[in-house]
Parts: C-alpha cells; sequence; structure tokens
C-alpha cells in the first residue's frame, strides 16, 4: 500500500477526505483525519456562515472563518496534512485562495470548472495543488494550460467518478456513459495523460480516485487500477467528528438507495442529493423563495434560479433536513451507524 506525499509531509493511510460544503467539512472531521493519518480537507464553500456578519458581509465572514478553521483544525492535528477544497464556480474563488494559503493549507484541491489561474494564485508559497478532473479531456486541458502559461504541473490530481456527491463534472446525460468499465478506462487515459507530465517535470505526481469510494472492497478494487490513493468524502458524514448536525447525519443512515436521485443545481450542473421534501418541490417545478444574495456561485443569477443553493445547503447542515439540500455520494444509503473517524479508516484499509 502506497502513501502519499505532500511536501515533506507523508500519509499513514493514501486517503484524502473529499471536501464537503456548506459546513459538513470543516475543522473537526479534517483535523481528525488528519490526526488519524488522511489528509483532512475543509470545504471553502460558504464556510463563514457561523459568522455574525456573514448575511451583511460575507466575502469577510469567509475569508475570516477560513483562518479560524484552519487554526481549529490544527490544534487538533500540529503535524498532520490539511488543505482545502476551494471551487473555481466560487464568485470569490481568488480570495479564498489567497486566503487559504494565508493560513498555511498544505494542499488546495479545486474543481467544479478548470482551475486555469491557480498556479498564480499560489506562486512562492508552500502550499501544494491539485485539479479535479473527470474525463481525460478535462486533464489534458489543464495539465497543458499550466504547463504553458506558468511553466509547472499539478502536485496531485483527483480523478471523480460519476458516482460522487454534490455537483458532478459531467453532463447528466452523462453519467450512466462512464459508469463500471467505461470509467475504468477512462482513468487509465488520465493516468497516461498524467504520467507525461510527470515524466516531463522529472518528479512523482500522485493521482487519486474519488466517486463512488465507501469500503475496504471499493478501496482495494480502486487500488488495483493502479491509482495512488483515494479521496472519500460520504462515509465521513456518519462519523462523530463531522462538523454537519446530528439529523443531517441521521439522514444518511435512513436514506434507501432509491432516494439517491441526480438534481440540477441552480446554475444547472448535475449533482447527487437525497430525494426529501425540498428537492421534490424542484422537481414539481416550484420557484422557492430565498434570501437577499450571499455572492456564492459566479454563474448564478438570483432573479432567474428556482431556489437558491446557499440556503438549501445552510438549511440541511443546520437539521432542517426537510427543507434543505442534502448532498450525497452514489453509495450513502449503505450508512448504518454513526463511527469515529479513526474506526472509518480503520474499517476503510483493514483489507488493503
Amino acid at each position: 500500500m502506497k502513501n502519499l506525499k505532500i511536501g515533506e509531509k507523508v500519509t499513514k493511510v493514501p486517503l484524502i477526505q473529499g471536501g464537503m460544503g456548506v459546513g459538513i467539512s470543516l475543522s473537526s472531521l479534517a483535523g481528525t483525519v488528519a490526526k488519524e493519518g488522511g489528509i483532512g480537507i475543509l470545504s471553502s464553500a460558504q464556510i463563514g456562515y457561523k459568522e455574525p456578519d456573514f448575511d451583511t458581509n460575507t466575502s469577510q465572514a469567509n475569508r475570516r472563518a477560513i483562518q479560524k478553521e484552519m487554526e481549529k483544525a490544527r490544534k487538533i492535528s500540529p503535524d498532520g496534512i490539511i488543505g482545502f477544497n476551494i471551487m473555481t464556480a466560487l464568485k470569490d474563488y481568488a480570495q479564498h485562495v489567497k486566503a487559504a494559503v494565508q493560513a498555511g493549507a498544505d494542499l488546495i484541491i479545486s474543481g467544479a470548472g478548470l482551475p486555469t489561474e491557480l498556479p498564480a494564485l499560489t506562486q512562492e508559497s508552500g502550499t501544494k495543488i491539485a485539479p479535479i478532473v473527470s474525463t481525460d479531456r478535462s486533464a489534458q486541458i489543464i495539465l497543458k494550460y499550466w504547463d504553458r502559461k506558468y511553466n509547472r504541473t499539478a502536485d496531485l490530481v483527483v480523478i471523480e467518478g460519476p458516482l460522487a456527491g454534490g455537483h458532478l463534472g459531467f453532463k447528466k446525460e452523462e453519467v450512466k456513459a462512464y459508469m463500471g468499465e467505461a470509467y475504468k478506462a477512462e482513468i487509465q487515459k488520465i493516468l497516461r495523460t498524467v504520467r507525461c507530465y510527470a515524466e516531463k517535470y522529472g518528479r512523482y505526481i500522485p493521482v487519486v480516485t474519488a466517486g463512488g469510494i465507501y469500503d475496504s472492497a471499493d478501496v482495494k478494487e480502486a487500488l488495483a487500477d493502479g491509482i495512488d490513493g483515494v479521496q472519500i468524502a460520504t462515509r465521513f458524514v456518519t462519523t462523530e467528528e463531522c462538523d454537519a448536525h446530528i439529523r443531517y447525519k441521521e439522514a444518511y443512515i435512513r436514506a434507501a438507495q432509491e432516494d439517491i436521485v441526480l438534481v440540477k443545481s441552480p446554475v444547472g450542473m448535475p449533482g447527487r442529493a437525497i430525494l426529501n421534501t425540498f428537492m421534490k418541490r424542484v422537481e414539481r417545478g416550484e420557484k422557492i423563495p430565498h434570501s437577499p444574495c450571499h455572492r456564492c456561485l459566479a454563474k448564478c443569477s438570483p432573479r432567474d434560479i428556482p431556489y437558491c443553493i446557499t440556503d438549501g445547503l445552510l438549511e440541511a447542515v443546520k437539521g432542517n433536513v426537510e427543507n434543505g439540500l442534502l448532498f450525497c455520494g452514489a453509495k450513502a444509503w449503505k450508512a448504518q451507524r454513526i463511527e469515529s473517524v479513526k474506526e472509518t479508516i480503520e474499517s476503510l484499509f483493514a483489507a488493503v
């Protein structure tokens, strides 16, 4: 079993805990995963929702919370590997990246679009950078762009497959086409592309896969594909240390397989979530009233959206699970109980 190296730090297990916003993966979860030998990831998406001025000064509240949450995570794991997931789709993307670098992030993982400017925003820092890609085409585009414009390459690459939770890197009609063996073939193409740039820069670029990895059998199968590690998010929601409300965790435990559905976010991107009262209203075509704009997604037009994604995610993380948006991975229905992060990691790698 390989371990992942980020700068001078090395994991005890080849694991990245996936970033989950809003408020699902904050300091408690990320810090504990790092303490137990994985890479803990905080999500910067509306991370400042608990700040008193979040409604009136969202941008500053989020930047302040990036620093605060990193400090709290570091107290849990002073020597562990802790980073941020920062979506390129955010209005304040550049501000979040700069704040994460200033906070001392070991790693920034960036997707929900191609992170074309990430090298410029992190230059002259010790923060490592990793794009999220879903297809070989997207891997080729971003690595070629970074190579030509910045004369550098990725420090790590995350391949996110069609079984992932939250926003997906596929059109809705593409999801089924990339299932199973078809996606294994795509992973091999991406590995070849990454290796070309690793050879050019004379270095090793770790590649991890994400999406639909829930238990040790999934981990074993993923590693057999020749990748270096796995990124897992959904499994960590039902841990004691996860930052979500207890009712959010219980919603995963109650969910049946048929409750996990593909949905459309307000800006058109497909995602995966638990079917609840909120999502049924959206599917019926209702336009749900929302709060004043919190400046989250760059391409969002508040006047035109069917619902506000910030409002939906905030209701969920606060425990209003029937009237909130509960993003989840395809295998969330497998959750049976709440356990510790330590137990989770041990079970994931027990047979590997």
